[in-house]
């Protein structure tokens, strides 16, 4: 059996490129009524306004972005390998049309009202601070628009403050 410990910020292991960008993460966010759940893979994390801060980008269909606004809390979940697949479906249906939670054999759970994904290794409980529509104007690379955009599906993105981040200790 396992459970969460929190750690302070700086002793947070491992790379954030490789978690972010390839292991992957989940940003979940709701209450205990209603909870959502997304794959995600753009983001990073560091320091501004004089906070520990991780910054996601969240596209304007998503559902889960609907939680985020609502609430202005959430979690970045970070679960092992072996829930690839979970996170896979996790990514690519909606909780507006299924209960991917279930269907993916994974589970809610709470810090602080805050909704996270029981299986990670490691969460960050997170404070939004500020939400930027990106928008084309603002891209500097001309690439970028035809590239991931040409559908108008634009990102919002999000800073927010780390208020906790939790690790899994054997008991």
């Amino acid at each position: 059996m396992q459970k969460m410990q929190e750690i302070d910020t700086k002793q947070l292991q491992g790379n954030p490129f490789r978690m972010i960008g390839k292991d992957w993460m989940l940003v979940t966010a709701g209450d205990e009524e209603k909870a959502n759940t997304m794959t995600a893979s753009w983001g990073g994390v560091g320091v501004m306004w004089g906070k520990d801060v991780a910054f996601v980008f969240i596209r304007q269909t998503r559902y889960t972005k609907e939680f985020i606004d609502r609430q202005g809390r959430f979690s970045l979940s970070f679960p092992g390998e072996e829930y690839r697949k979970a996170m896979n479906l996790l990514g690519t249906v909606s909780g507006r049309d299924r209960d991917k939670i279930a269907e993916s054999g994974m589970h809610v759970a709470y810090e602080d009202g805050v909704p996270y994904m029981e299986e990670a290794d490691t969460v960050m409980i997170c404070k939004a601070l500020s939400a930027t529509v990106l928008t084309m104007d603002q891209m500097l690379d001309q690439g970028i628009e035809s590239k991931w955009y040409a559908d108008g599906n634009i990102h919002t993105m999000y800073v927010a403050e780390i208020e906790k981040v939790m690790q899994k200790v054997e008991n």
